[in-house]
Parts: structure tokens; sequence; C-alpha cells
């Protein structure tokens, strides 16, 4: 499957990742530390696991129309930082923030070729640049992305958060330092934000007009995607306001992220330790649920499903990863789709979240 790794700046967590492809197990065992996650995801010995295929080279491709921030802001990038696409990627994947079907093209290369992209939550920009860097040190995509209460950080605390505010203009500000650093560094970033309760929903929706207005004068949203979490709410609702706000999404170019069945632990104050047990696996049949309502409107959603996964560290034998669960609900939504199901029998893009513990 194709993973999304999700996990904090200035925070330690141990991650157990599996990747399945076919019959073939890959484990891969991290512990990483603020933003040194990046380097230490990407700069250790299973780099592979994350970089296959992705190897820089001279060749440059055909000349983009696409206007960069760079020369937007009079900052040109300069040697390999200059090319118009990433070199081993889909044609249409830049360095620099990508977006709509440059994105798609970048998660099916991912889901293709058996890597994952980590994501890493970030509240500085030293944090934003670090990452960026391991990145370009990897010769690898990277997500970067922020949190309400991280997003809040960002713009300081001496600004007034009220309906928002200041969580709205500090993810705002982290948008355009990692758009405007992106392309010098040479790399290709997917800039999102992370979960978002139902209480949240008036901080994306402040960034959602933001990447209206930057839509309108550029032809590509500012942020790349967000996440809607609604998993605490009935299914039915979830994916009710989910579909609203895909329908929003899909006229900019912008991405959804969905979650289904609770990640486990704590994170940026949203505690989960305490949920009931069946609540961490989700069901193929409800991911076949979101999958069947979701794609009419637009195939540019990702499912961040449970299967045991939590946020924290845990003691050994405390956490009881099910990855098969995405397998299983792969081939359940194939076998649903019949002579539509794609030929790798893999419609859903995945996401992980947290550590394994």
């Amino acid at each position: 499957q194709a993973l999304f790794i999700n996990c904090q700046e200035g925070s330690t967590d141990t991650i157990t990742l599996k990747l399945i492809a076919g019959e073939t197990t890959t484990y891969t065992k991290m512990k990483f530390s603020a933003a040194l996650f990046a380097s230490v995801v990407l700069g250790s010995g299973a780099a592979d696991a994350f970089t296959a295929g992705v190897k820089r080279s001279a060749k440059v491709s055909s000349v983009s129309l696409r206007e960069t921030i760079s020369e937007e802001l009079g900052t040109p990038c300069e040697d390999e930082c200059a090319l118009d696409s990433f070199p081993n990627l889909p044609p249409s994947v830049h360095p620099g923030v990508v977006s709509g079907q440059a994105m798609l093209d970048l998660l099916d290369h991912a889901k293709e070729n058996g890597y994952a992209i980590p994501a890493v939550n970030c509240v500085s920009s030293s944090g934003i640049n670090a990452c960026l860097e391991a990145a370009r040190k990897n010769d690898a995509p990277i997500i970067i992305q922020f949190s309400s209460g991280g997003s809040q950080f960002y713009g300081g605390k001496g600004l007034s958060n009220k309906n928002y505010a200041a969580a709205i203009a500090g993810a705002v500000s982290g948008a355009f330092h990692v758009r405007t650093m992106a392309e010098q560094y040479g790399i290709p970033v997917i800039l999102h934000t992370d979960h978002c309760a139902k209480n949240l929903l008036p901080w994306v929706d402040g960034l959602l007009a933001a990447s209206e207005r930057y839509y309108a004068k550029h032809g590509e949203p500012l942020f790349s995607s967000h996440m809607i979490d609604l998993s605490e709410e009935p299914i039915e609702e979830n994916i009710e306001i989910c579909k609203d706000y895909l329908t929003r999404f899909s006229k900019i170019g912008m991405l959804l992220e969905m979650e289904l069945g609770i990640t486990g632990g704590e994170e940026d104050g949203v505690n989960n330790e305490d949920v009931a047990l069946e609540d961490l696996y989700s069901k193929p049949e409800e991911i076949y649920q979101v999958y069947d309502a979701l794609t009419p409107i637009s195939d540019m959603f990702t499912v961040a499903a449970a299967f045991g996964n939590v946020h924290g560290v845990y003691s050994p034998g405390n956490v009881q990863l099910e990855p098969k669960i995405l397998t299983r609900a792969q081939a359940y939504i194939s076998e649903k789709l019949g002579d539509k199901a794609p030929a790798d029998k893999k419609p859903v893009h995945f996401v992980f979240h947290g550590g394994s513990g």
C-alpha cells in the first residue's frame, strides 16, 4: 500500500512501518525527535523504501509553462533547483509545492513503486527548512503540514486566536514560507494540514478561502490538501461533510484527506487514549462506503483508515497493528468495482497516522 507517515515536530516516537507489496512485507523501525524526524527517516538504512526510483539525474525535462514563485519574487533557482520536473518521477511532478494532477501522479507513483512519503508537522521556519534539507539530501519528495495548534504557535502566542485568527494567519504564513523555500531546495512538496475535528472546521474554512484567492491569481491552490477528521462523528455525518468539502476542493485542484476510524494516543491536545478498541480498526465495508460516496465527486481524496495505529510511545505488545485491513479493503473494493477496478487492484490511497508503539 502507499502510506503516508504523520508525526509531530518536537515529539519522540518509535515507528514500525510495514509496507505490503503482494506477498512481500518490509518492516522499518525508527525513532525520531523534533525536526530531525525527516533526517532520521529519510537518511536511515531504509531510505530506499522512501526514495525508490526517485534519484536525481542531470536530464532536464521539457519547459513548463507555470510561473514559479521564485520567478514571481525574483529569487531565481539555479542548477538542479531550476529543473522543470523532478527526475525519475512523473513529468508533472516539479520542484516546489505540487497540487492537482501533479500531486495525484506523485501519490500514484508512490503506490506503484512501494514507497512511503513522510509527513511532518512543523511549527517553525527552521523546522520546515530542516525537512527540506533532509528531503534534498535524499532526493525524495516530502509532505510538510501544520496542525491547528502548530499553526497558532507559528503565528505567535501573542496573537488572539478568536475565531482561529492566529491559527489561520500562522498556517498561511507557513504556507508561503514552504512555497518560497521548496523551490530553492528543488524538492517536490505536498503542503498539507493535519487533523481537523468538527470544532476546528472554521480554521480550515479560513485556509480554504485563502487557497481560493490564491487560485484566482495563480491557477493553483495555496495548500495542496487538507485533512478533515470527523472520525468521532457518526459515519454518515462524516461522509456528508466530507462530500461538501470535496466538492469545493475539487474546483481548485485540492485534495481531501478524510479519517475513518480513530487514531489512538494523544497529539496536539487531542487525547484518544481511552477510546474503545474496536474504534481503532476500520472495516472494509466502511472504507468502501467512503469510496463509493466520494468518487463520483472527485478522485482527489485519501483515506486515513485505522488499523490499530496510535500516536505516541508505547511498551512492546501494547499496540496491535493490523495492516492487512488495508489489503483486505483494497480487495473488497476491487471486487465491488468489478471491471471498473484499476489494474493494480488498489483503488484507494491510504494514509498512516502516528507511530506504531
